[in-house]
Parts: C-alpha cells; sequence; structure tokens
C-alpha cells in the first residue's frame, strides 16, 4: 500500500485484466475498490472471428503474458476479471496457473472464480444457485466446475438477454425479473457468475424481504483484491452500500 501526500488513508494499487469488450466489470469494481485502491487495467487482445471457444482459451493462454503488461507498475493485487476461460480449466487449473502467477510476479494472483471460491468459503456458503447469463454449453462448464470445487448447485437459472444469450446484454431488469420468476428460495445463496453481467443494481431488490446471501462474480473479485491490497480480510455488503444489512444478520463477503 502507498500513502498519497495530503492523504493520510493508505490506498493499495490493484491491477485488472479483463475482456476488450466487458462493459461492466470496470464500473463495478471502481464502485467497489472505491477509496481504498486504486485499479489499473490491461485489456486481452481482440481476436476477431475466433469461435467462441478458442477466444475464451485464447485468454488463458495469454494471461502470463498479460500479467507483464503492467510492466514496473507496483502493484498490491493482480486479478483476470473473467469467469468463463476459467472454466474451460476446472477448479484444479484455474487455481494452479493463479498459483504460478502469484509466484513469477510476486503479486498475489487470482482470477474471478478463484476469488469466487475463496469468498464463498470465507462466508460459509456450499449450496448455490447459479444465476448464469452465458450460453448453455458455458452454464454447463460452470455447472460442472462449481460441483468439482465442492459446492452443492441446488438450482440454475438460465439468464437470456432479448436478443440472446450474452451476459454484456442483460438488462438489470431482465436480469430481475427472470430471477424473481425462478423462485430461489428466500433463503438461499445466489451466485451471479460473470464479470461482464451487471449486477450492483438488482442486488437491492432482490434481496428485499428475504434472508439471500447475494454473491457477485465483481463482487468477490473486489472483496479479494482489496484483502490483498490491505493486507487483512475486507468486508464487502452482499448489497454494496445498504447499511442496515449488518444489523439484521446477513453475511458478508
Amino acid at each position: 500500500m502507498r500513502t498519497r501526500p495530503g492523504h493520510p488513508v493508505s490506498r493499495g494499487r490493484v491491477g485488472v485484466v479483463v475482456a476488450p469488450a466487458n462493459p461492466s466489470a470496470e464500473p463495478e469494481l471502481t464502485r467497489l475498490l472505491g477509496s481504498r485502491a486504486d485499479m489499473h487495467v490491461a485489456r486481452f487482445p481482440v481476436r476477431p472471428g475466433l469461435p467462441m471457444a478458442d477466444r475464451l482459451e485464447s485468454y488463458n493462454a495469454d494471461l502470463p503474458a498479460m500479467v507483464n503488461a503492467f510492466d514496473g507498475l507496483r502493484l498490491d493485487a493482480m486479478v483476470m476479471a473473467c469467469s468463463e476461460p476459467r472454466y474451460l480449466l476446472g477448479p484444479d487449473g484455474d487455481k494452479e496457473q493463479c498459483e504460478r502467477l502469484t509466484a513469477a510476479t510476486g503479486v498475489p494472483f487470482a482470477s474471478a472464480t478463484l476469488a469466487t471460491r475463496e469468498a464463498m468459503e470465507h462466508v460459509m456458503v456450499s449450496d448455490i444457485v447459479l444465476i448464469s447469463p452465458h450460453e448453455p454449453w458455458v452454464t454447463e462448464l460452470a455447472e460442472r466446475f462449481w460441483k468439482t470445487a465442492g459446492m452443492n448447485v441446488t438450482q440454475i437459472v438460465q439468464v437470456r438477454a432479448r436478443e440472446g444469450y450474452s451476459s454484456y446484454a442483460v438488462t438489470p431488469q431482465e436480469l430481475i425479473t427472470q430471477v424473481e420468476l425462478a423462485e430461489p428460495p428466500p433463503d438461499a445463496a445466489l451466485l451471479f457468475t460473470g464479470t461482464g453481467l451487471g449486477t450492483l443494481s438488482v442486488l437491492g431488490p432482490l434481496a428485499d424481504g428475504n434472508d439471500r446471501t447475494l454473491l457477485t462474480s465483481n463482487l468477490c473479485t473486489a472483496w479479494w483484491a482489496l484483502s490483498h491490497a490491505v493486507g487483512r480480510h475486507v468486508k464487502l455488503s452482499r448489497v454494496p452500500y445498504r447499511r442496515p444489512m449488518a444489523s439484521q444478520g446477513r453475511r458478508t463477503a
């Protein structure tokens, strides 16, 4: 961490590697990191014409080179703000690559999926309702990933934008409507997968009047990055900036 002249609060630096067209990771992570850390972003190369599966594989293959995109910038933590590519690797392959990159750079590194695993362990969640905006074949990979990681996937909510399956295109109202129609239990833990899925604006409505634990890829990624940037576990509310939540006894990540 570092202290800016005239600013008594120490601030961390977080490096973020993100897919080229992701519209939600940076705005949501910026909001979640707040004044506690500065965010520095590198984007994966654009590869026009690649089938989706090949593009996802290319992100995993390019990742070791991408962590060098920050050159000599001193960072306190680095994250890959992507979930879909990691579902191709499985939880063991995902964790192993993150450990290799941590060892190679000397900077704590996690993918969005590894950060989510650690966040769920931190709040002692083992049963999840998986909310997925991805194409069905990716959702199947996601289900397999979380089950292999030890999670009990009790329900899958396949979310679809008006024009098709795309985490980038799902509107907040579409997300709220489709989750509510699926009727997840009032005490369930909901995992919204995909850093490109805009989620912060839907957490309040979906938590209203129930005791659900709401976890998102961006929320968990920010929690992991901040915890490493400041050197201790931080609290990130499941419904960001909703102060009454703590007094209601709900868990925080």
